[in-house]
């Protein structure tokens, strides 16, 4: 199987990687989404956990990938990849302590702490990096931990985790974190007796995780709901699991053909997992036609101005908002962006500023003034659904456009480039 264009430059990537755009094309066609960046960084970890064999299909071709299975191989875990194909085997398994540059590469190496923990009773491993949103503190992951019997010692940039036993408990989470959510369930999968997770939240990929767990032997209820109960297991065995869409991805190629494209239909998605994005841009005058598995999506420029508030699923992603801002620049009126998840994911709106557009911001608020016409300049990705904002108005603005640290973008969509250029796009 060739190497893509985009998997070259993914194991080659510097830190100024660039992406060119020359905007202006109008998009046609199909587009096939891939499997769920956000499952897939949750689910690679959770492997370590098994005691046989886990085949996953339809692996998402992306950087935190190659990351997640370079930190496995670190603990004697082998991979091999078969196209889109995964089988992993964790039998020979090691405990290493985690304490690689690459942990700090991304958000989801975080997951290794409640895996790790589960089976081990035992991690050492770096902090967490991953994108540049403000403050991201892991505080209701280490409470959990501790209410389920845990002692924590942290040491600059090292976290350290040990437990003689662990022990069901009713946990409340103060805020519905994923992360913490996931991490929680994780370690509470080889608990004894029951774990209770009460505001839990709600996310899809928290459902994906839960199927795969107990086909694994897990005893998880609740998955999708505001309360998830967990009975301890002494063993987890092999499976063989299918990674849900990713309903990011989804949404931003569904926000790049409302800016820009006549007819482009977006297949391979879940429409319930995006209605807050495609209700919002049906109130901004998208005219889109939805199915069982795709959403179709046709050119008008007559686009009308609309807020939002990102909020935990079902409400709108935070990880839609950027990408949508972009599209905002087109509507009439003044929109509003209210960013309740991470107060300072305003990075995008100095480089869309810089193409031509007039937002101004402040803490947790973005304020759209629009239609503003775009034009191509150099700007630069600092974090990855920034980098697809950035595509997007790419796509949108005249002239040529060079996003800088384009790294950023590939961390999370697989084959982004030639995806584009088969709906139309000219893009290298």
């Amino acid at each position: 199987m060739a190497m893509s264009t985009q998997n070259q430059l993914i194991k080659n990537f510097s830190m100024d990687d660039l992406i060119r755009i020359r905007g202006g094309r109008k998009l046609n066609g199909e587009v096939t989404v891939s499997s769920c960046k956000n499952s897939v960084v949750a689910i690679l970890p959770s492997v370590v956990m098994a005691s046989e064999i886990v085949k996953l299909y339809d692996v998402p071709e992306i950087k935190d990938v190659e990351i997640l299975k370079k930190l496995l191989g670190l603990l004697n875990i082998k991979v091999t990849a078969d196209g889109d194909e995964l089988t992993i085997d964790p039998t020979e398994i090691i405990n290493v302590d985690l304490l690689d540059e690459d942990v700090m590469k991304l958000r989801a190496s975080y997951y290794f702490m409640g895996a790790l923990l589960g089976r081990f009773r035992h991690v050492k491993m770096y902090s967490p990096g991953g994108c540049n949103l403000g403050p991201r503190p892991i505080d209701l992951h280490l409470k959990g931990f501790e209410a389920l019997g845990a002692k924590i010692k942290q040491d600059g940039n090292v976290i350290e985790i040990d437990a003689e036993e662990l022990l069901g408990d009713d946990i409340y989470l103060d805020f519905a974190s994923v992360g913490a959510t996931i991490n929680i369930m994780l370690a509470a999968c080889f608990a004894k007796g029951r774990t209770t997770i009460e505001n839990a939240a709600k996310e899809p990929e928290i459902i994906d995780l839960s199927s795969m767990l107990n086909k694994m032997g897990a005893q998880i209820r609740g998955a999708g709901t505001s309360e998830i109960t967990i009975n301890g297991v002494s063993r987890l065995k092999g499976c063989i699991h299918d990674i849900i869409p990713d309903r990011i991805e989804a949404g931003t190629y569904i926000i790049a053909a409302a800016a820009c494209g006549e007819d482009v239909t977006v297949k391979n998605v879940i429409p319930q997992h995006i209605e807050a994005l495609t209700s919002k841009l049906e109130e901004m005058g998208v005219k889109l036609e939805q199915g069982s598995d795709y959403v179709r999506v046709y050119g008008n420029d007559d686009l009308k101005a609309v807020d939002i508030i990102t909020q935990p699923f079902p409400g709108f992603a935070t990880d839609l908002q950027q990408p949508l801002t972009s599209l905002m620049t087109k509507a009439k009126g003044d929109s509003h962006v209210e960013e309740t998840i991470y107060a300072e994911r305003f990075k995008h709106c100095k480089e869309l500023n810089s193409m031509g557009a007039n937002i101004d911001c402040e803490t947790g608020n973005s304020y759209i003034h629009g239609p503003t016409p775009l034009h191509g300049t150099d700007i630069f990705a600092t974090d990855l659904r920034c980098g697809a904002s950035l595509v997007i108005a790419g796509l949108m603005a005249e002239g040529l456009t060079t996003i800088h640290n384009a790294y950023h973008i590939y961390r999370g969509y697989d084959s982004i480039v030639e995806k584009l250029r088969a709906l139309g796009a000219e893009i290298e």
